[in-house]
């Protein structure tokens, strides 16, 4: 029987990447625009971050991630939306201000956190299930802040994607679901290869997906020229993937890539694997997926 693999397009993120491809979309047009071509190439999901169109950095205006998802809502094209819910958690150390941190920090409440998906009710919305340090920035994602987050996540419907960047974040992942904070068959999404997170082996995947609950789906990802073998590792493991530029800017090596290049590339390593890519339909029928705006074409 041919299994059937949803693929993650991470259009953009929220690193410094602008100045190191010119294919990074910035604007809310860009950025939907290149979900919709994502999906065109088989995508699933079109995952969304909203960048401030005059710098390029991470952009917190509801406005911005309005205009993304109507306009992907709006095409002709069917993708399922999911939304990110973990800016505002960057924290710099700086020995002179240690108490509030450095440039650059930029901290959100949970409430904040969570007001796009609040306000524009996609599918489904992703939580950072812990804090992490990524190089010498520190992630910060408190416990009691994120049980505010999955309780505000659980209450507007939205199907939450329970990031995990270490084997810790699973442990804590499960404790929000017995706690009831997250609805049956939870869908986790293994963050690998990050700097200093869970290493991209195979060892790591088969550790992680031993400890996922039993009715749970999951999907995993990893960073640079990691990306395409975890969409190999995860397929041959029976998880779903994900690729695009807010992990990878590159095709192959010194070739820059687009987004629907790398959606195209996963697609086909499925496709050698006896495996076909799960419509967004497909998805929203097996995973729960609802939205109140009607949530794409039928």
């Amino acid at each position: 029987m041919t299994k059937k693999i949803l693929v993650t397009a991470a259009v953009t993120g929220a690193g410094e990447t602008v100045s190191k491809s010119s294919h990074v979309p910035v604007t809310p047009k860009e950025i939907a625009e290149a979900a919709i071509e994502s999906a065109k190439a088989g995508a699933t999901v079109a995952h969304v971050h909203a960048r401030n169109p005059e710098t390029g950095g991470i952009s917190h205006n509801v406005g911005h991630y309005r205009e993304i998802v109507e306009r992907i809502r709006e095409s002709e094209t069917d993708v399922v939306i999911n939304i990110t819910s973990g800016g505002g958690g960057d924290f710099i150390p700086n020995l002179d201000t240690p108490h509030t941190g450095g440039d650059g920090t930029d901290i959100q409440t949970p409430g904040e956190r969570h007001h796009p998906v609040g306000q524009l009710l996609p599918e489904m919305c992703t939580l950072d299930c812990g804090s992490i340090n990524f190089g010498n920035m520190v992630y910060l994602s408190p416990t009691d802040w994120l049980r505010d987050q999955a309780k505000r996540i659980q209450e507007s419907g939205v199907k939450p994607e329970l990031e995990c960047f270490d084997t810790g974040h699973i442990r804590f992942a499960k404790q929000l679901i017995d706690e009831g904070l997250v609805d049956k068959d939870p869908m986790f999404q293994f963050c690998l290869g990050i700097p200093w997170g869970a290493d991209a082996d195979i060892e790591t995947l088969l550790y992680m997906t031993s400890r996922l609950p039993i009715n749970a789906h999951w999907s995993a990802f990893g960073i640079g020229r990691m990306q395409l073998p975890v969409v190999r590792l995860a397929a041959m493991l029976g998880g779903n993937v994900r690729v695009g530029l807010e992990d990878n800017l590159y095709l192959s090596k010194g070739v820059l890539a687009r987004n629907d290049q790398l959606v195209d590339k996963a697609v086909q390593m499925l496709s050698a694997n006896d495996s076909e890519v799960m419509t967004p339909q497909e998805a929203r029928e097996q995973f729960g997926l609802s939205n109140p705006y009607g949530g794409g074409k039928k």
